[in-house]
């Protein structure tokens, strides 16, 4: 048994093969390399943009929100109190929400207003910390006055100072006939998170909501906890604890579209990154099938010598993981330095060429964003050796299988 090793060894890296041999034992195990190293760094940058979007949705987004199924709340300080009973939060805001019809210039845009009270919503989300223009504060000094997304006040073509026209989802009676409620706001400023809530978000002060859409109380609240990851457990525990009468979302429920078209992106991008390293794989079969054939006579000579079928079929599939190995080892080092330094190389490659990758005028994100996972890297790794393993049983076996009587017989 002490010989096995020696002898994985030295067909693997340090035997003498035939120039075609040597060629594609090399390629396989550069398809190897190759394929490791990219799927490690793109799923990086997959997990670099799930990230990048989520910490800009969740800037506006609350981690949960509880409302009631009829009605609104009336006081909402009784429901926040049941909240904090059976939770740890980390703030809590009352909202009023609806969708309404804004028009500016002859331009219109449909978008979801949100009334706030800007004390509590300052500790539940980071609207204020993304105002590009204008100030969150005015919504509470100056009454129907509105901050909007900037792309939104973009599409409208506004500015601040100019007025926008609300049409509301209520109906007001005149003499005249029924027709739609109309309102004129002020835009006091914008905010800017990067993310597709720009076109479609608009903000109003609690007072202001509740006076345009004929409301006492509040729809609901707004939950912020420590980490956003605890959404889902809080939910479960609100759901059990709260009357049935309050529906509870998260976050995850809110966006789960976006975030599971992103999730399957990645998974449509390492199934087919996938691809490479299974053609290394194929490589592999055909660098032992070869070896297998250069080899018969040394083979025949080791079994004379004592070593059984099974010990030749261990030495061969060694060979084969020993290839696979190297290429996955040199892969996975490769594939985590790119993944940890390929923003600083867009960024070295933008200032180089003088020409924005991403420009932000056209994208969200104006970077390649990038976050290691090591559970990708090891779950990379493993599929990669269990595939080099699976190449290497055919030929082994074939080894296994080979006579040395018949073999001494043609020589």
């Amino acid at each position: 048994m002490r010989l096995l090793p020696e002898l994985i060894l030295r067909y693997s890296l340090r035997g003498r093969r035939k120039g075609f041999a040597r060629v594609v034992a090399w390629i396989s195990m550069l398809g190897m390399v190759l394929g490791v190293t990219s799927l490690v760094t793109v799923m990086s940058v997959m997990n670099g943009f799930a990230q990048e979007l989520e910490s800009r949705i969740l800037a506006l987004v609350p981690h949960t929100q509880v409302t009631a199924k009829q009605g609104q709340v009336a006081d909402w300080s009784v429901l926040a109190g049941d909240i904090e009973k059976v939770l740890t939060v980390d703030a809590i805001a009352p909202f009023i929400s609806d969708q309404v019809l804004l028009e500016g210039w002859g331009r219109q845009r449909g978008v979801s207003m949100t009334g706030i009270d800007l004390r509590a919503q300052q500790r539940v989300s980071g609207l204020h910390d993304h105002m590009v223009a204008g100030e969150l504060s005015v919504l509470e000094t100056e009454r129907f006055s509105v901050v909007l997304g900037a792309t939104l006040g973009r599409l409208l073509g506004v500015h601040v100072g100019d007025t926008v026209s609300v049409t509301l989802p209520t109906l007001a009676v005149t003499p005249l006939g029924v027709f739609p409620r109309t309102k004129q706001l002020v835009v006091r400023g914008f905010f800017k998170v990067g993310a597709d809530l720009d076109v479609k978000q608009a903000y109003v002060s609690l007072d202001t909501a509740r006076r345009l859409f004929s409301r006492a109380g509040v729809d609901g609240l707004q939950l912020h906890f420590q980490h956003s990851s605890q959404s889902d457990v809080a939910s479960r525990v609100l759901k059990r604890h709260l009357d049935p009468g309050f529906r509870v979302t998260d976050w995850r429920a809110t966006q789960g579209s976006l975030f599971t078209a992103v999730r399957m992106e990645k998974i449509t991008v390492a199934t087919l990154l996938l691809a490479v390293v299974m053609v290394a794989a194929f490589n592999i079969v055909s660098t032992l099938t070869m070896s297998v054939t250069e080899k018969r006579s040394d083979i025949a000579v080791l079994r004379i010598m004592g070593l059984s079928s099974g010990q030749i079929m261990w030495v061969f599939m060694g060979q084969g993981v020993v290839l696979g190995g190297v290429g996955t080892l040199l892969g996975t080092v490769l594939g985590v330095s790119l993944a940890l330094s390929i923003s600083d190389i867009v960024l070295w490659a933008e200032q180089l060429s003088g020409t924005p990758i991403f420009d932000p005028r056209v994208y969200y994100i104006g970077r390649l964003p990038s976050l290691l996972q090591w559970s990708d890297v090891f779950a990379t790794g493993a599929v990669a050796m269990l595939l080099s393993l699976m190449a290497t049983a055919y030929p082994a076996w074939r080894a296994s299988k080979i006579h040395p009587v018949e073999v001494l017989n043609h020589v």
